[in-house]
């Protein structure tokens, strides 16, 4: 049996990739209370899959293999499998996310998008393994692989109750800190039920080298959700919809000028807006 190595860089890739983990779900938590304030807006679960699907996910996955190594041999990646990965890790976590925000009874959206959204990860981590190919023959444990599932549909589970009811950012940078720790759990107790043999008649992988491939993908993920988790972490989640207001001006934005306020009662008052009545 070859020898297999999860950390070639010593701590440096399990630490981005829990860190990245819980950027993702940081991010995925905002955007679910901006989902929910207004009443399941499409657009954040989109942005909330792509954070915790793409980020929170796929490139922890990907940043952890960039530390895996076989002894005496050959690794490569399939271009389109290790696209269509991130594919099914975003599309999966959209789903759970859409169920439990549109539930009807919120045990059953729970099991059920928990359950979906589990499988999926579980689907995105191995078809993640089957794109990477190697010289050597690759097993697996069916008892770890299924415990691997198991710990998926689980911390799915939780991720999406997370979404559901947390709201504080005390609380949701503490429910990232764990959804990063499950995350990183499922991927190497995955990792951990795999062995590689030497294999008679097997050839050189063909395919994309893993800094060729995965390096600009998770730069390129990785600065959108960082650009993501700054805009939405400096905005208010309670911030009024202005759009609503019609015949008035905000205050808040355009304040009267102090010799226009006659009653002398409020410094900035909200009046009707006419245009007629505009200075010029």
């Amino acid at each position: 049996m070859l020898a297999i190595d999860h950390f070639t860089y010593g701590w440096l890739t399990p630490v981005l990739a829990y860190v990245m983990s819980v950027t993702g779900s940081l991010l995925a938590l905002r955007c679910m209370v901006r989902a929910r304030n207004q009443h399941g807006h499409g657009g954040w679960i989109a942005t909330g899959a792509v954070a915790l699907g793409g980020t929170g996910i796929w490139v922890m996955h990907f940043i952890a293999m960039l530390g895996f190594s076989v002894e005496d041999s050959t690794i490569r990646y399939n271009v389109p499998i290790t696209i269509l990965s991130a594919v099914i890790a975003m599309g999966v976590v959209w789903l759970g996310l859409y169920i439990v925000v549109h539930q009807h009874g919120e045990a059953f959206a729970l099991i059920t998008g928990g359950t979906i959204t589990g499988l999926g990860v579980g689907a995105m981590h191995y078809s993640g393994m089957y794109a990477m190919k190697t010289d050597a023959s690759v097993q697996y444990d069916p008892w770890i692989v299924l415990l691997s599932i198991v710990i998926a549909v689980v911390a799915a589970t939780a991720a999406l109750w997370f979404a559901l009811h947390v709201s504080g950012i005390i609380a949701t940078i503490s429910a990232a800190l764990i959804m990063g720790v499950a995350v990183c759990g499922m991927h190497y107790t995955g990792m951990f039920a795999m062995s590689a043999h030497v294999a008679d008649h097997m050839h050189a992988p063909s395919g994309a080298q893993a800094g060729q491939l995965l390096t600009p993908l998770i730069i390129a993920v990785s600065m959108a959700t960082m650009l993501m988790l700054f805009q939405v972490g400096i905005t208010e989640i309670d911030e009024p919809d202005l759009s609503r207001i019609r015949g008035q001006y905000a205050s808040r934005f355009w304040p009267a000028r102090r010799g226009d306020n006659k009653r002398g009662d409020d410094e900035f008052p909200t009046e009707t807006f006419d245009p007629r009545h505009r200075r010029r």
